[in-house]
């Protein structure tokens, strides 16, 4: 038996594109569409929080999807 590991396959997609990246760019989608929810100040911001917040997790469960 052989203690060597086989070698992670990289992958051809480009370093913006990855997981990591996008799913915390998605996170900070939906965070900003909570910080809408939650001001009182604009009523313009809290008509598009759940905008915000759809599409943030939309983004996420796309991102999902894509390679380490």
């Amino acid at each position: 038996m052989s203690m060597t590991q086989p070698a992670k396959r990289k992958s051809r997609w480009p370093v913006w594109a990855r997981r990591g990246l996008m799913e915390n760019i998605a996170t900070v989608i939906i965070a900003i569409g909570f910080l809408m929810l939650f001001q009182p100040f604009a009523l313009s911001l809290y008509t598009y929080s759940f905008i915000t917040m759809l599409a943030g997790t939309a983004m996420f469960i796309i991102v999902s999807k894509f390679p380490e």
